[in-house]
């Protein structure tokens, strides 16, 4: 009798098992999936990068080169005028810019030194630790309408808490919205308000995971805790550091809900009655709502993208050189 070598018992008695041989997929089939399927992976990112980032690129420059207005059915090439206005015959354009970065270096640097000092205090042993850690995240969920309300009420001019608390030490009352310094000050506060929290949460999980071998050997040295901070926190976190002021580079000079929602009454675009605390984006969606110049609002789209990167890159460098000299 022939015995069958696929349904053979196996030798330890065991119940009988089919055994199947093994199925080879093809060579060319395994040097396609090797091939190719990283670029499947990765190929989402690009189609949704194509169609709400690089598409919208592309037709901003293509009507920055057009007098493109709903008011007018043709549409005229007209190169780099629109550029050319902007830069050399639009006052209203560079006190924008102005206004935008006096409110981006008043919110962002003391925003990330208060951060760096709430992150340190935090990543010590404190009683209710856990409660503080989440009471710095309340003002990132909090919506920016009611922040702004609230610091509006606050800086009220004839009714506002701090205008309360500087007659109470003996200084006059200050009309934050009519003084462009004053402006940019309560809106700052606002900012910072808001964001601290967000870059403190940031900075205490960078610092969660630095080696605490380090700090003991820094105290068994001598060192106190200030040095400890300067000598072992600040450059650990260097990477961190770079990546939040990149990050409030980019929000501070695309700052438009805060001063927006600080002016009182009609005209909100236009920052003020002399324009005192209006930003590029408030300038950029008055040229495009109110006087119906769309080629031109992408004129200053752009170069409002170029200066984001040109101080995304100086920032870069500056934080690189200043962290390798220390």
């Amino acid at each position: 009798m022939s015995l069958d070598l696929h349904t053979a018992a196996p030798p330890g008695g065991g119940p009988s098992r089919a055994v199947r041989s093994p199925r080879h997929r093809p060579a060319s089939l395994t040097r396609l999936d090797l091939t190719y399927s990283p670029y499947l992976y990765v190929l989402p990112f690009f189609v949704i990068f194509a169609g709400f980032s690089a598409y919208p690129i592309a037709y901003t420059v293509w009507i920055a080169l057009t007098d493109r207005s709903p008011l007018n059915p043709t549409i005229s090439f007209v190169g780099l005028d629109n550029f050319v206005e902007l830069i050399t015959d639009d006052p209203q354009f560079w006190n924008a810019v102005v206004n935008t970065f006096g409110m981006f270096l008043l919110s962002t640097v003391p925003q990330l030194l208060l951060a760096l000092v709430l992150a340190n205090a935090l990543n010590r042993r404190l009683r209710g630790q856990t409660f503080f850690r989440m009471a710095i995240a309340m003002p990132i969920i909090t919506s920016t309408a009611v922040v702004a309300l609230i610091f509006s009420m606050l800086y009220a001019k004839d009714f506002g808490l701090v205008n309360w608390l500087l007659d109470a030490v003996g200084l006059g009352p200050v009309d934050w919205r009519a003084n462009r310094f004053a402006s940019w000050f309560a809106i700052s506060t606002m900012v910072d308000w808001r964001w601290v929290g967000y870059n403190a949460l940031i900075y205490l999980a960078a610092m969660q995971s630095i080696s605490k071998d380090m700090y003991e050997a820094a105290a068994l040295d001598g060192a106190s805790r200030r040095r400890q901070f300067w000598s072992i926190t600040i450059p650990q976190l260097r990477p961190t550091i770079i990546f939040t002021l990149l990050i409030s580079t980019i929000g501070g000079l695309q700052l438009f809900t805060e001063p927006l929602l600080f002016t009182s009454g009609s005209g909100g675009l236009s920052g003020g009655s002399e324009g005192q605390f209006q930003t590029i984006t408030m300038y950029l969606l008055d040229v495009m709502n109110q006087r119906f110049r769309w080629g031109y609002a992408g004129a200053v789209a752009l170069v409002l993208f170029l200066l984001i990167a040109l101080m995304s890159t100086v920032n870069y460098l500056l934080a690189r050189r200043i962290s390798a000299d220390k």
